[in-house]
């Protein structure tokens, strides 16, 4: 077994080895046996000057590498070093490469041994890893990186990495190894001959089980599942008692009055078989306020209670951090369980089947499989969301995900170790269930039982029920979803299913099959070429509808309804869609036939071959769900629904999406779900407009439920602690082009970061002006002043961009859509705030003016119980990302004057805590602003 790996990081002037960048730094640290064993380093003269942004980002200059050796008087070192080696690098094709031309350059071979990408072994056996830069790594795996882009810090944190997944790697079970093996030929690494050690290695061992599961060929962890205690408990309700426990077991906690009236409401509430809608300011500690009380009342009444979120983070904090805690101060057992749309679950008949399929023998779905068979043996949840897959490993993700169209249920050997159904039974057997908006209301909507049998829900971030229900209950669509359908059929030859089921008449007899087969093979181009047709000619109708609003940036939107039907092209639309829909109808009939030809020889067939079916099945009711969802959206229009598509201006000609959805959604709320539960809490920072709770009661249907309310203020001194600015010198958006007011904001922006030191979150209402205003404050500020994060700019998640922006001293972030709301930055890493526009709805969004043109008609006024109602929400969502914690001090800058000058504008001011406003000229309010952080 080659022991031998020599762990290589270069530094250079570019990265372009052949357009004459050269190697200013090399480092090396040799690996032996899992021990480093050897050490060099040198800086290189690269005989040409070193570029600024290079000096900048490695901290070496020309003077550094001055009197250093040349390559060629380095190379002999360093080729000796690599001799019988692995050549390891942290992505290993950009180091090789420089060094190969180096070599060259110098007059020696290149190198031609095995290589290891440390970035792709930490793919495959790091999956929780936010990311695989050398930097993230080294955080997640606790290695002190003393001078990122050193290169020698650099080659001496990747061999502690190396060591650290080698020895992952000799830990996981001999048959993972081996289901593995298959799949490395087409990794960059040379991986084969290191597990085909390790196989050997191991196969002449007795291993220790102990934790897993082996089923079927595959390695699993191990789980136990919950049992159901069915015994109600004598449990009386004492917050006083509780809150004096909580305080012991949590650090910095203070008993918050606030806390105590949230516990008392939500119990009173349930007890009573009363709704509630409470506003808890931040700080509240509201998670705590709904979880004592229903986790009491639930063990007295034996029976769960339901608690949704909008996001992910929050059910991560409740189960990881709060749960732990209540099992700690709580006098008696009990079980919670994250419960989540069947999608988010792998399912382990279609990955198991998937393995022995290399139809698909590409990179990423190789380094897909390999990844999900390690995670197999780590994960308790088999949730998608546990994973960092590349977006080739997401395309893999849904032809193994679990969904109820193709799945076989007590029929299929892996039912009892499924995750989905796993998690269903633990959340049966749960005192609490965690689960997230989406799922409640698709459970509210489905006829088959999602979540368990309940009377009890808290709903935490509320504001977000009446999107997610209009969501849920109306019908989208597009292109892609097609085109992905009918790709998985296999209207290509050399994929799909219908090649797939071509190879098993080969094996087993099923008379009747092949020229029903010729037929589906006939009817897919057929399908698809209407369908292309049918979406190039609905984009040609949108782009040409709305030539005015056209920009390059983003989707257009065009709402359509009953003044369409005047147009000769829309009618000319219609008749394709009939074509569409008689087409498709045709080509469900023939998979119908599949699988009612396949169902009489069912004994005949093995438990592969039953799957194949199921998943061509599945696919069949999936295409004609679709097919349903066109002939609603294009054929049913209807007035108390909105209908609009929506296509990429820039994109594919036929790139276009198709919606609908309710326009009232309360009545649907009513009947449906608040009419048929004892108590719905609902929950969040920001419920009430002007102190008033109607806005939301009306828009979610509870007027004639007589809901129990409250508004609990947070502990927080917002007069202390928070400055509010409203400079009068910044134009209003319509006294001034666009251009003009970027350039203005931008500067206003650069005054107030420079008394700031960064450390400044902006917040846009529009993708275009955030992306115009970066790049103006990009070209007033010297390079090194402030480290610039944008959202829609720089790639990764919002919580990815967060964690960036944690990490410099002097750094912004610009922000719109989600940044909002849902991220929290307590502390230093920010003290300002800046709110650019008030975040109204554009008015042309299809489903605000469908609700604006509904109330108008009814005699009410849109503006006033809309638009603003909305923003104002909204914006005290913006306004919570500033102070997150009693200790945290800081500026708001709004820089729209409508917030004082404006009647409604009052509103705004008059929704949030108590906090002064300050008008006045940016250069004195910046003045004042200094002095008071001065003291801070």
């Amino acid at each position: 077994m080659n022991n031998r790996y020599v762990v290589i990081d270069v530094e250079t002037t570019g990265n372009a080895p052949a357009r004459g960048d050269r190697v200013i730094q090399i480092g090396a640290v040799v690996v032996e046996n899992n021990i480093i064993v050897e050490r060099f380093s040198s800086f290189v003269n690269p005989e040409i000057p070193i570029p600024p942004f290079i000096e900048q980002l490695t901290g070496i200059n020309d003077e550094m590498v001055a009197d250093a050796p040349l390559f060629e008087e380095v190379a002999p070192v360093i080729l000796q070093m690599l001799e019988g080696s692995y050549f390891v690098a942290h992505n290993v094709l950009f180091d090789l490469n420089f060094l190969q031309e180096e070599f060259e350059n110098s007059g020696y071979q290149r190198f031609t041994g095995p290589l290891l990408d440390t970035v792709e072994l930490s793919r495959i056996l790091l999956l929780q890893a936010d990311g695989y830069q050398l930097g993230q790594l080294a955080d997640y795996l606790g290695i002190v990186h003393e001078n990122p882009h050193q290169a020698d810090s650099d080659a001496e944190v990747t061999a502690y990495l190396l060591i650290e997944l080698l020895h992952k790697l000799s830990r996981l079970p001999l048959l993972t190894l081996q289901r593995m093996d298959p799949f490395l030929k087409k990794m960059q690494s040379s991986l084969e001959e290191i597990i085909g050690d390790l196989i050997i290695l191991k196969s002449s061992k007795i291993e220790d089980d102990h934790g897993m599961d082996y089923f079927r060929q595959l390695v699993l962890k191990s789980f136990s599942p919950i049992e159901k205690e069915e015994n109600a408990l004598q449990i009386k309700m004492d917050p006083s008692a509780l809150l004096e426990d909580l305080s012991q077991e949590m650090e910095h906690y203070e008993v918050r009055e606030s806390q105590q009236k949230m516990m008392e409401m939500v119990y009173d509430a349930m007890e009573d078989h009363q709704h509630a809608m409470i506003e808890a300011g931040t700080g509240v500690g509201k998670s705590m306020g709904y979880l004592i009380p229903s986790i009491l009342y639930g063990k007295r009444e034996d029976r769960p209670i339901v608690v949704s979120t909008h996001t992910i983070q929050l059910q991560q904090q409740l189960l990881e951090r709060d749960i732990p805690i209540l099992k700690n101060i709580l006098s008696f057992p009990f079980h919670a369980t994250v419960l989540k749309g069947r999608n988010n679950y792998l399912c382990l008949r279609k990955f198991e089947q998937s393995l022995d399929d290399h139809s698909e023998d590409n990179y990423d779905t190789n380094l897909t499989k390999a990844q999900l068979l390690v995670w197999l043996t780590e994960t308790d949840q088999g949730d998608v969301e546990e994973l960092n897959l590349a977006s080739g490993g997401k395309l893999f993700w849904h032809q193994v995900k679990s969904d109820s169209a193709s799945c076989l249920n007590h029929r299929c050997p892996w039912y009892s170790r499924c995750f989905y159904h796993r998690k269903r039974r633990a959340a049966l057997a749960s005192d609490l269930v965690i689960t997230n908006h989406a799922l409640l209301f698709s459970d509210v909507k489905s006829d088959a039982q999602l979540l368990p049998s309940y009377k009890e829900v808290i709903i935490d971030e509320a504001h977000h029920v009446e999107e997610v229900v209009s969501d849920h209950f109306g019908i989208q669509t597009d292109y892609f979803v097609f085109t992905r359908l009918l790709e998985r059929i296999g209207h290509d030859d050399d994929s799909g299913l219908v090649k797939k089921l071509y190879q098993l008449i080969e094996t087993v007899e099923l008379p009747g099959l092949e020229p029903v087969l010729e037929q589906i093979a006939k009817e897919l181009p057929e399908a698809k070429m209407e369908i292309d047709e049918l979406f190039r000619s609905i984009r040609s109708y949108v782009l040409e509808a709305k030539k005015s609003s056209m920009n390059d940036f983003g989707r257009v939107s065009y709402r359509y309804g009953g003044r369409d039907t005047k147009s000769a092209m829309w009618q000319a639309i219609l008749e394709m869609v009939e074509r569409v829909l008689f087409g498709l109808g045709d080509l469900g009939k023939s998979l119908k036939k599949v699988n009612k030809l396949a169902d009489e020889k069912e004994e005949h067939l093995n438990f592969a071959q039953k799957g194949l079916l199921a998943d061509f099945d599945g696919l069949r009711n999936q295409l004609e769900e679709e097919k349903e969802k066109l002939r609603h959206l294009l054929k049913e229009v209807n007035e108390n629904e909105v209908f609009w598509f929506e296509v990429e201006a820039k994109g594919a000609k036929n790139a276009v999406y198709l919606y609908s959805k309710p326009i009232v959604i309360s009545e649907l709320l009513a009947d449906e779900f608040f009419a048929k539960k004892n108590s719905v809490i609902m929950t969040s920072a920001t419920l009430s407009v002007r102190n008033s709770f109607q806005y939301m009661t009306s828009r979610l249907g509870l007027d004639d439920f007589g809901p129990m309310t409250a508004n609990l203020p947070s502990p927080f001194s917002y007069d202390q602690q928070v400055k509010f600015m409203v400079p009068t010198d910044v134009p209003l958006i319509n006294e001034v082009d666009q251009e003009t007011f970027v350039a203005v904001i931008a500067r206003q922006l650069h005054n107030i970061a420079k008394v700031t030191k960064g450390r400044m979150l902006v917040l846009f209402t529009s993708n275009d002006m955030l992306r115009e205003t970066y790049s103006v404050f990009k070209g007033i500020t010297a390079q090194d002043d402030f480290v610039l994060f944008g959202q829609g700019i720089d790639s990764g998640s919002r919580a990815r961009l967060t964690k960036n922006f944690k990490k410099f001293e002097q750094s912004i972030l610009f922000g719109t859509s989600s940044f909002w709301e849902g991220i929290d930055i307590p502390g230093d890493d920010l003290s300002c705030l800046v709110i650019i526009r008030l975040p109204f709805t554009p008015p042309d969004n299809p489903v605000t003016a469908a609700r604006a043109e509904k109330l108008k008609s009814e005699g009410g006024n849109p503006f006033m119980e809309l638009s603003l109602p909305q923003a104002i929400i909204r914006f005290k969502q913006g306004f919570g990302r500033l102070v997150r914690t009693q200790r945290d001090t800081g500026v708001v800058f709004v820089f729209d004057r409508r917030i004082t000058e404006t009647r409604y504008g009052k509103s705004f001011i008059t929704s949030l805590p108590p906090v002064p406003v300050q008008k006045g000229m940016m250069h004195d309010l910046l003045i004042d602003l200094e002095g008071w952080l001065s003291e801070s």
